[in-house]
């Protein structure tokens, strides 16, 4: 059997979707799982939409998903050029040849002509499809078009009466037939080859023997299936991996929030949690195990266990892997990583203020915290907002030893240094006052917090300090008071 050779060949006319993430990191496991080959090829024929903007936004975006690749942009290889536009003159040689065995035409139908054809078809309740108006044109009638400038289109002649089968590595075989699909456009008249033509093409030049991609392309395969028999080309194995839905399970979109890789990534997502969740859209390994590492995913990946049925999209097992990876990353990688959120944080002028020892507790504090990396100023702002109290933290402002308890706390403390310092004095103004830990510790949060739940009070007033503490206090007596 051939080394197994996948390719992944995004179009960029966008930034890179979820959706082609994962089609990426499904060819990427297999190969590596099989000790095959990946090539990353750029499909750039949509000449008005295409830019070389998002195709360095896609291979960044895949560069930061950790998905490498042997041959193809960036890497090289002896089968390029890799971008489809650079390949014309390759592209040009096979219509050549498919005209000249008269397995295509050209067609002069113009657009309202075709339009035309497609309600009459509908009308009759038939499948929309082209019906072979300019099949069989005599050289008079094909002159006679070109004088009146009509740029044409090339159209593959589309065998009658055939049964196409995929066997797909994931749905099992799949059957179309020929008669329902009209002779279809491989060149346009602007002298582009099509989608359908180009893949078929470049996936023989460079050797791919499998194709993993999108369900959405499977009523594509047939056409492809004819090509390759048309120009005596081999057949690839393909496989069709199943749609991304919403938690709506209508098709992913902007309304389920970011769909771009680059978005999450922004958000403070991290690669390896994505790595994870993508994995695990649409295919599962033996056992319960939710997180696994690369290495663990490439061993364990199989095609045989991808899923027909279509993946969701599930925000919240995303966020609670990424947080998962947030609280395994240790202080100082965690410093590493939230650095450019923390340079554009709103609170920027306050950490500036914080010596080192302080800025390490502040990460300490919100390590475990942190759902994603962009969250750092939400969880920042315990630390550095005014208070505002809680309707449930008043209530527990007017309880009758609060005023005792939060003289108690102010008596004595000193300027905190240490967690542990911290801890020991709260438990002496517990002792002190002769009450149940939490008829101190709740007045005392609600007076510094306004809240009766979060953060851990000793980092809080380790950050604050001394005079902040008593400041808080002195503000919640007023609510006391009244």
């Amino acid at each position: 059997m051939d080394k197994v050779k996948v390719r992944f060949a995004p179009s960029p006319t966008g930034p890179l979707h979820i959706g082609g993430a994962r089609s990426a990191l499904f060819n990427y496991l297999y190969a590596l799982n099989q000790g095959g080959e990946l090539v990353l090829r750029i499909e750039d024929t949509d000449l008005e939409r295409s830019k070389r903007e998002y195709e360095e936004e896609i291979i960044d975006s895949l560069k930061w998903l950790g998905i490498t690749w042997n041959e193809g942009i960036g890497a090289g290889g002896e089968n390029g050029p890799y971008r489809q536009t650079e390949r014309l003159d390759i592209y040009s040689k096979y219509v050549q040849q498919l005209l000249d065995s008269g397995q295509a035409y050209y067609c002069y139908c113009t657009e309202e002509e075709l339009e035309d054809e497609r309600q009459a078809l509908m009308a009759k309740g038939e499948m929309p499809r082209y019906m072979g108006k300019c099949r069989n044109l005599s050289d008079a009638e094909r002159e006679e078009r070109q004088k009146q400038g009509i740029r044409p289109t090339v159209r593959f002649k589309v065998p009658e009466n055939k049964e196409y089968v995929v066997d797909d590595m994931v749905r099992g075989q799949v059957s179309f037939g020929s008669d329902n699909i009209g002779d279809f456009i491989i060149v346009k008249s602007d002298g582009i080859p099509t989608y359908n033509f180009a893949v078929v093409i470049d996936d023989t030049l460079m050797g791919i023997t499998h194709v993993v991609r999108a369900e959405e392309h499977l009523s594509n395969t047939p056409r492809q299936l004819m090509l390759y028999d048309a120009l005596g080309f081999s057949h690839p194995r393909f496989a069709h991996i199943s749609l991304i839905l919403g938690s709506d399970r209508q098709k992913m979109s902007k309304r389920h929030g970011a769909t771009s890789l680059i978005q999450y990534r922004e958000k403070g997502y991290l690669p390896e949690a994505m790595f994870n969740f993508l994995a695990f859209m649409g295919w599962s390994p033996e056992g319960e195990e939710q997180i696994l590492s690369p290495e663990q995913i490439i061993a364990s990946f199989s095609m045989n266990r991808v899923a027909k049925s279509p993946a969701v999209f599930d925000l919240d097992k995303l966020n609670w892997l990424n947080q998962q990876y947030i609280k395994q990353k240790d202080i100082d990688e965690l410093r590493v990583l939230l650095k450019p959120f923390l340079d554009k944080s709103i609170y920027r002028a306050e950490l500036d203020k914080l010596d080192d020892a302080r800025f390490n507790i502040l990460m300490q504090a919100v390590h475990d915290r942190l759902v994603c990396l962009g969250d750092i100023d939400q969880v920042l702002a315990i630390f550095f907002q005014e208070v505002e109290y809680e309707e449930e933290a008043v209530e527990a402002l007017k309880g009758e030893e609060v005023v005792k308890v939060l003289d108690l706390f102010c008596a004595e403390l000193p300027e905190p240094e240490e967690i542990d310092q911290i801890k020991q004095y709260l438990k002496e103004v517990v002792k002190k006052s002769g009450l149940k830990g939490k008829n101190v510790y709740m007045p005392l949060r609600a007076a510094l917090t306004g809240q009766l739940h979060g953060m851990d009070m000793p980092y809080l007033i380790l950050i604050w300090g001394r005079d902040e503490c008593i400041r808080r206090i002195n503000r919640a007596k007023t609510i006391v008071s009244d």
